[in-house]
C-alpha cells in the first residue's frame, strides 16, 4: 500500500509539520498494536496522516494542522479487540482518549487540531459533527484507509484463489 511508504516525494514536507510527533517515543509505541489485520496502528496513522496532508495541501486547506492532528487521531494504547469492559464503545470513546493523549504529547493544540482528533469518527459519532473542512477530510480519509486495510487482504486472498482455480 503506497501511502505506508516513507520514500514518497512529499514525505519530507510532511515531516516538517508532523515529524516531531511522528518520531516521538509515544507515537512509535503504537507499532506494537494491531489496527486492521496485518496493519499496526502506527502504519494506519502514517497512512491517514500522510494522505490527509497531501489532500489538504492540494485543496489549499490548513495542511499543517491537518498533518499534526491526523498523526494523533488514534493515539491510544490498548488493543480495542480485547474482551475488556473498558474497551466497550471503543468507536465512540477513543477520540477523547486520543485527544487527552495528544495534549500530554504536545502540551497545546489549536482549535482545528482539537476538532480533527475529537471528531474523526464522524459520522459514527453523529452528535460530534466536524466544525472544519480539515476535520471532515481526516474523517473521510480515516474511513477510506480503514476500509482498504480491512478488505484488501481478503480481496487479495480471494483473487489468488480464483486465479489458481482459473489458471490465470
Amino acid at each position: 500500500i503506497s501511502s505506508y511508504r516513507m520514500d514518497t516525494p512529499d514525505w519530507e514536507n510532511f515531516l516538517k509539520y508532523a515529524g516531531d510527533i511522528y518520531y516521538s517515543p509515544q507515537l512509535q509505541k503504537l507499532e506494537g498494536f494491531e489496527q486492521h489485520f496485518k496493519i499496526n496502528r502506527l502504519q494506519h496513522i502514517r497512512s491517514v496522516a500522510y494522505l490527509s496532508f497531501l489532500v489538504s495541501r492540494k485543496l489549499s486547506l490548513d495542511y499543517e494542522s491537518t498533518a499534526r492532528a491526523a498523526t494523533m487521531h488514534d493515539l491510544f494504547y490498548y488493543d480495542w479487540r480485547e474482551d475488556d469492559l473498558s474497551h466497550k464503545f471503543h468507536g465512540y470513546r477513543h477520540p477523547g482518549t486520543a485527544l487527552k493523549n495528544a495534549y500530554y504529547l504536545c502540551g497545546t493544540l489549536n482549535k482545528k487540531e482539537e476538532d480533527i482528533i475529537k471528531k474523526h469518527m464522524w459520522p459514527l459519532t453523529l452528535t460530534r459533527v466536524p466544525r472544519y473542512r480539515e476535520s471532515f477530510l481526516v474523517s473521510f480519509v480515516d474511513k477510506h484507509r480503514s476500509t482498504i486495510e480491512t478488505f484488501e487482504p481478503l480481496t487479495t486472498r480471494i483473487s489468488n484463489i480464483f486465479s489458481k482455480k482459473l489458471n490465470f
